[in-house]
């Protein structure tokens, strides 16, 4: 049995929709009716199956949850092209400076690392080896506090959970709150972080956390009101890129400001151009 009908077999066994290996229309549209749920029609009378349909009707049914991750991995499946050898290994070219910033940037379909982590189960070691994944922990998070100089920034990322203690400096969470005690918030604030990173608009960000835009808004002036030094940074960054058309990474990777630039790329330049490099490692560590 290949993977595609083992995770058919575990999660429709308590659906019944699957009939030789496709999503049946008719029998979810049965499921979904027997279950009173009132799922959105197109100007058709159809179902909507869409994946962002999907996800809006689990949240407020939980029973939908499963089959949106089934369909989702199957998905994920159908569209794998990694190029395999003779010997069982994923090679692909890594495309070296591809990137704006100078990185590697391999194609998302054939490098095996850039696809949904849970198919990184499909590696596995030769017999008497092993395999090992590492990853910096809040890497541009890091390099922004040292960057900016920011010491609220800086202390957050000493503690090894920024995203908690995010919460913690804004004053809107305890300070003895765990990961356990307050997950929820704890999802907030990291997508805040991570969303400010890539500046993601207030918009986005509330729709990232599933709340009204006034959370998203609120959430992107705490950030700013708790770390004021890296958005006077970030704010710097901006100006010299627009007046000087050009900005230069700490190792010498220029990015030159064209006609109608993006000023989230340039606020974020500096950031991931430093990625996976040793970035003022005494700031940081608190040497």
């Amino acid at each position: 049995m290949d993977l595609q009908d083992q995770l058919i077999r575990a999660i429709d066994a308590h659906y019944g929709v699957y009939t030789g290996g496709g999503f049946s229309c008719g029998r979810w549209e049965q499921w979904v009716e027997r279950r009173g749920i009132p799922w959105p029609r197109d100007r058709y009378g159809l179902l909507n199956l869409d994946d962002d349909t999907f996800r809006d009707m689990a949240r407020t049914y939980p029973d939908v949850a499963p089959m949106r991750q089934l369909r989702k991995s199957l998905d994920q499946l159908h569209a794998l092209n990694l190029p395999i050898g003779a010997d069982g290994r994923n090679r692909c070219s890594l495309r070296p400076f591809s990137s704006v910033t100078g990185r590697n940037q391999p194609s998302t379909r054939e490098f095996i690392f850039w696809l949904c982590s849970w198919l990184r189960g499909l590696i596995m070691p030769e017999p008497g080896r092993a395999l090992a994944l590492l990853d910096y922990r809040q890497q541009e998070f890091g390099i922004g506090a040292a960057l900016s100089e920011d010491s609220a920034m800086q202390a957050a990322y000493r503690t090894g959970d920024p995203y908690l203690t995010f919460g913690k400096q804004a004053g809107l969470i305890p300070s003895d709150a765990t990961r356990e005690s307050h997950p929820g918030e704890r999802e907030r604030f990291k997508a805040c972080l991570l969303g400010v990173q890539y500046g993601m608009g207030h918009g986005s960000l509330a729709k990232k956390v599933g709340g009204p835009p006034w959370l998203g808004r609120e959430l992107l002036e705490l950030h700013q009101r708790t770390y004021r030094e890296f958005w006077e940074w970030s704010d710097a960054v901006e100006n010299h890129a627009l007046l000087h058309r050009r900005l230069r990474s700490a190792f010498g990777w220029d990015i030159y400001v064209g006609q109608e630039p993006n000023t989230r790329s340039l606020r974020n330049f500096p950031l991931s151009g430093q990625r996976s490099r040793d970035v003022a490692p005494g700031v940081l560590a608190g040497h």
